[in-house]
């Protein structure tokens, strides 16, 4: 949950952090990312993948409101692009996390307009493309199990938030908006994100524990197995629904109990003496800004109103994109072939 001063948290990068050109540069790299990672989505889109990916995306997003404590005055919360690899495989996920992404952007003023390149590169691309890899590697050393997916699914959500501190990093180097020297910020960011990694792993390994003893073949990362994983199967819908009532009970409830403090990206800023160089966001006073609903004086309710409407926004947002998407049977222009006759 974000405090009142709040514009931005954990890896939501504000505008103004890195410079035009950098910022220019990372959103020619996520949109060719993400313009691939449609193509190579399409063939995998069934009926049973398209709602699983619309409820991915309410799930991160809601998810995404709760900050965990991870230290004294720090806190961290979810970045999911693992789960959904994990879950959807990595070239859907990273499509699902940067609709999250631009959705908390646009609406809710979190993470800045142009900073969206980059902040779709750290929190879609980078973390989703390496904690798939991470997730592949592990399994390659553990027995082929549903508990070693699992666990697999939570090194890989460790690492992704690692390597998602590790890309602000580098692009700090190459692009940094004040003086503060590459060696101080990577050692902060990376410092704090093993941190909220653990949680991150956690979150990660029952949520995929939790789907594959429903369903495990919309597990993505469990299909390389196919019948040796000997576990239920049941209705996609009906993972999917639940998946959604779980997602609004996070964002409407559980994201009432979420940490006042700074996370990890504004922790490092302030200490840093970075943190100044972040601009208003222009979308500040937009109905949702800060995931507070205006016009609602009770803070809770406007927190949990605020809540519901972005669960369902991602929802359709998610599911609309990928219907969009998704490869359309060819019509037959010739309904049958001419037969061949004797002569």
């Amino acid at each position: 949950m974000l405090r009142d001063d709040d514009a931005w948290a954990d890896m939501h990068a504000p505008d103004g952090f890195l410079t035009a050109p950098t910022a220019l540069a990372t959103g020619i790299v996520s949109a060719g990312a993400i313009a691939g990672a449609v193509r190579a989505s399409r063939p995998a889109l069934d009926d049973d993948r398209i709602p699983l990916a619309g409820v991915t995306a309410a799930f991160i997003f809601a998810a995404q409101m709760v900050n965990f404590p991870v230290a004294a005055g720090t806190t961290g919360h979810l970045i999911g692009a693992a789960l959904a690899a994990v879950l959807l495989g990595p070239s859907l996920a990273m499509l699902v996390v940067a609709i999250v992404v631009a959705v908390q952007a646009l609406v809710f003023a979190d993470g800045g307009l142009t900073a969206l390149g980059y902040n779709v590169l750290n929190m879609a691309i980078v973390p989703t493309l390496g904690g798939w890899a991470v997730f592949v590697g592990t399994q390659r050393l553990l027995r082929r199990s549903s508990r070693a997916v699992a666990v697999s699914a939570g090194i890989a959500g460790f690492a992704s938030v690692v390597l998602s501190a590790a890309a602000f990093s580098l692009e700090w180097l190459v692009g940094a908006s004040v003086a503060v020297p590459f060696d101080r910020v990577v050692t902060a960011m990376v410092g704090v994100h093993v941190l909220i990694g653990i949680g991150e792993a956690v979150i990660t390994a029952a949520v995929v524990a939790a789907v594959m003893a429903v369903r495990v073949d919309l597990v993505a990362g469990a299909q390389r197995y196919g019948d040796r994983l000997d576990l239920p199967r049941g209705g996609g819908r009906r993972v999917a629904l639940a998946g959604l009532v779980a997602a609004l009970a996070i964002g409407a409830g559980v994201a009432q109990f979420a940490v006042d403090a700074p996370d990890g990206l504004e922790r490092v800023a302030q200490d840093l003496g970075f943190a100044e160089s972040g601009q208003p966001h222009p979308f500040a006073s937009s109905l949702f800004s800060e995931y507070a609903t205006q016009g609602i004086a009770s803070p809770s309710l406007s927190l949990a109103v605020a809540g519901v409407a972005g669960t369902l926004l991602t929802a359709t947002v998610g599911t609309g994109v990928v219907l969009l998407i998704r490869d359309r049977p060819r019509r037959d222009t010739q309904r049958s072939e001419p037969s061949n006759r004797a002569g």
